[in-house]
């Protein structure tokens, strides 16, 4: 543009001194109008020309501009490379190229949101068929054909069984999603330690009982650390529901917090089955469980909304362990 207008500039004087030249050969004010005139013509000849002349560029400008838009927009195309020149042109085809890398990423995003999406319906669609199947089993095994009271009521049992496994499974769900899309936001507070995992241990106390294992407990007293009273306890709670279940009878359970300069380190260790090495990078993921403890009551949500609460307040966790050897998760969280 900035050259058009040159180029133009450049032929209006041109022209201006041509026409002075012509009447400076001459006097009179038959001349002088006539120059007047003739100036006046030249002028507006020019004008017209360079306004027609933006306008072209103008247009073509636009097409391009529309032809780029919708190729980001249709993603068959990104931006054409910006010129090295300093021009309203390079900047613009500047801001088009973050633009269009802006949208890339939201795509992506938006794209793998969905991918996760799907792949946690089909998990929940998996891990409900199977209850669902049973129970539908054993209803129909009910209402098909006499069944003497004491069969009936092993059927119920194992009816209410599935569906405290349902309810289980639903809870965790709720959980989980409320989690993960925000409409539950974690508030960290000023709080005792112990308190959090008094109201942790309490949801453990009767399994841990029946199965006869042994518990024991080791955390400063007074010590307290900004955190989420009730996620934290439902991180807690799941790290000791695992230890409960894996660990055989008459093992132990041992709760350990220790406090360092900048994080708190809280061990949940047991006596149970261990975990092998290949397995420990997997099962903090959503719905993954182990082959070898598929007879073993869970869906496998615990873990991985254990490392979603303590991540999202700034901390991390971790697990050692070994085969016959028993394992223990550490949780670490921020002092600060």
């Amino acid at each position: 543009m900035a050259a058009l207008v040159r180029r133009f500039a450049a032929g209006a004087g041109l022209t201006a001194l041509a026409l002075v030249l012509l009447l400076a050969a001459g006097t009179g004010e038959a001349r002088l109008a006539l120059f007047g005139g003739l100036l006046a013509l030249a002028l507006l000849g020019w004008a017209v020309a360079f306004l027609r002349c933006v306008a072209r560029q103008v247009a073509g400008f636009t097409d391009e501009l529309c032809r780029t838009l919708d190729g980001m927009l249709d993603r068959s195309a990104r931006p054409a490379p910006a010129a090295p020149a300093e021009t309203l042109s390079a900047r613009l085809h500047h801001r088009l190229e973050r633009l269009y890398h802006t949208m890339e990423a939201n795509r992506q995003a938006v794209e793998r949101e969905k991918a996760s999406l799907e792949t946690l319906i089909s998990n929940i669609a998996h891990q409900v068929r199977t209850p669902v199947a049973n129970l539908r089993m054993l209803y129909d095994t009910l209402l098909a054909r006499p069944v003497p009271w004491a069969q009936q009521r092993q059927f119920l049992q194992a009816a209410q069984g599935q569906l405290d496994k349902l309810d289980f499974l639903l809870q965790a769900l709720v959980k989980t999603s409320r989690l993960e899309t925000g409409l539950i936001t974690l508030e960290k507070r000023d709080r005792p330690v112990a308190d959090t995992l008094a109201a942790a241990l309490n949801t453990v106390l009767a399994p841990l009982e029946a199965k006869g294992l042994r518990l024991t407990v080791d955390c400063p007293e007074g010590l307290t650390l900004p955190h989420d009273p009730k996620w934290t306890a439902e991180a807690l709670s799941n790290l000791l529901d695992n230890a409960v279940k894996y660990t055989p009878p008459g093992g132990q359970v041992a709760v350990t917090v220790t406090p360092w300069d900048a994080l708190v380190k809280i061990d949940v260790a047991d006596t149970g089955r261990g975990i092998p090495e290949g397995e420990q990078g997997a099962i903090f993921q959503r719905f993954y469980r182990e082959a070898a403890v598929h007879d073993v009551e869970g869906v496998g949500l615990g873990l991985f909304l254990t490392r979603e609460i303590v991540t999202r307040q700034g901390g991390y966790v971790k697990v050692s362990s070994a085969p016959g050897q028993g394992a223990t998760f550490s949780l670490f969280l921020p002092r600060g």
